[in-house]
């Protein structure tokens, strides 16, 4: 068993720390130096059991766009679940009169007006032309294992899929297939994997500089050669999330998307991560200029609850008999009274012109981060609120021990004020992820990113004091 992380004056956390060490096994979490424990949380705060508050920079994994427990959207996921929200204290009766949490196989009204809705949303978008129909899943790796069997039996002798290495896009089945690299364990011959523009994008200051697409259609040309008429799927995400967060040139997704057009292959965008406003627009085919077959969305879906849909043509669904696509738990009312008070929210008010007033805070500060020696650099969305800080090896510490570092120091966060800044353990080893709620208020976004600046600058000062690896 792992050694339990601890950290001072954390006496009710460090308890629950211990407690969890012997009952869960650590696969079930990915490696975070801080592993914060959270009672509460509101906003774009979380707080400890022992009171320390932390600003919520990962929005659990770009899931809480909305913030965490907003009044109105909770108001109306009660009202469409029917839930009342006074009288259960008082009621004798042993149950309640409302929408089921399961309707296996049956339909609910709410599960009817959540994928209309949604199909609607996605029709008046630019590029959402083809969006006709809602295959409903419970995460996003299950959305994308069936927007890939949907598009395999469209054409059974069409069985190679094309996906963009390094992408992630879940950790079973298909999903798992076509994450990560042609190097990794457990991988099916029908994949192919395809380069992404990480050296042309790996910083906000490369955004403006001319990008010459002529080597990815000389690779795309050449798998074409070489497996003709059996490629029938390309899979890729607008940007690299868990590889690094690596956000493109627009001309290069826009070729991958006229490739799949000209060669009669079905164009999967895997919007999990992008969805809802990340990518400074409701979805990232609109900010990338694209139009996919079949659009996988999850995470701010349902702004907390499990949900994700992959969603497009009808014919390629079409191509899936009875039970081919279903499970236990897919447009449960659950989850779609979530996404429907989700859409309300975001047709409420102007949420994304809010978020990028936040944004240009958000980004000039973290910009100001490169001034250390062991930041690299700084990418992520235009606009948007999605950014990875990369670092690099410096004073005989790799850029990995940095990273960790960084995360730990911004937990740690004010002696005097007592608060931090939530982050999770780097991706790809070496790169911080910051992604608040796209509510965050300019306030709240100064006054974080003058924690990560102070965390970064106790580090710098005082290097030899960084745990070895």
């Amino acid at each position: 068993m792992a050694e339990p992380i601890r950290h001072p004056q954390e006496t009710t956390a460090n308890r629950l720390r211990d407690t969890i060490a012997h009952i869960e096994p650590r696969s079930l979490r990915t490696f975070t130096p801080t592993q914060a424990v959270i009672a509460r949380s509101a906003g774009v705060f979380h707080w400890t059991p022992d009171g320390k508050r932390l600003y919520d920079f990962t929005s659990g994994v770009l899931v809480s766009n909305l913030g965490h427990n907003p009044t109105s959207w909770l108001r109306r996921y009660f009202d469409y679940m029917g839930w009342p929200t006074n009288s259960l204290g008082t009621s004798s009766s042993l149950f309640i009169p409302t929408l089921p949490m399961t309707a296996y196989n049956a339909i609910t009204p709410v599960e009817v007006e959540a994928s209309s809705r949604l199909i609607q949303t996605l029709q008046k978008s630019p590029g959402g032309r083809l969006m006709e129909q809602v295959l409903w899943a419970a995460s996003g790796s299950e959305a994308i294992q069936k927007a890939i069997w949907a598009a395999l039996a469209r054409d059974r002798t069409r069985p190679m899929i094309l996906a963009t290495r390094y992408g992630f896009h879940g950790k079973k089945g298909l999903a798992n297939a076509v994450t990560g690299s042609e190097t990794d364990s457990e991988r099916d011959p029908r994949v192919r994997f395809i380069t992404f523009p990480t050296e042309e994008c790996r910083d906000v200051a490369l955004r403006e500089e001319p990008f010459d697409p002529a080597p990815y259609q000389r690779e795309l040309d050449a798998l074409l050669h070489q497996f003709g008429r059996k490629i029938g799927t390309l899979i890729t995400e607008p940007y690299l999330g868990g590889g690094g967060s690596y956000h493109p040139p627009k001309a290069y997704l826009q070729l991958l998307n006229q490739f799949c057009r000209t060669n009669d292959i079905v164009f999967i965008l895997d919007e999990v991560q992008a969805n809802f406003g990340r990518s400074g627009a409701m979805f990232a085919f609109e900010t990338y200029g694209l139009e996919p077959d079949i659009v996988v969305l999850g995470k701010g879906l349902g702004n907390g609850v499990p949900v994700a849909a992959a969603v497009g043509r009808s014919d390629l669904f079409a191509s899936l008999d009875y039970g081919e696509g279903s499970d236990t738990w897919s447009a449960n009312p659950l989850c779609c009274a979530a996404v429907l008070a989700t859409l309300d929210e975001f047709e409420s008010r102007d949420i994304l012109g809010q978020m990028k007033q936040s944004s240009q805070l958000i980004e000039d500060g973290l910009v100001g981060l490169r001034e250390f020696p062991f930041v690299a650099n700084v990418r992520g969305e235009n606009g948007g609120m999605v950014w990875g800080v990369e670092m690099k090896d410096y004073a005989a510490r790799t850029a990995a021990e940095w990273a960790n570092a960084f995360v730990l120091s911004c937990y740690h966060g004010n002696s005097i004020s007592g608060d931090g800044v939530h982050l999770l353990g780097p991706l790809s080893k070496k790169v911080v992820r910051i992604a608040p709620p796209l509510i965050i208020a300019k306030e709240e976004a100064l006054e974080a990113v003058s924690l990560m600046t102070s965390a970064a600058r106790r580090l710098a000062a005082a290097p030899s004091r960084l745990p070895s690896g």
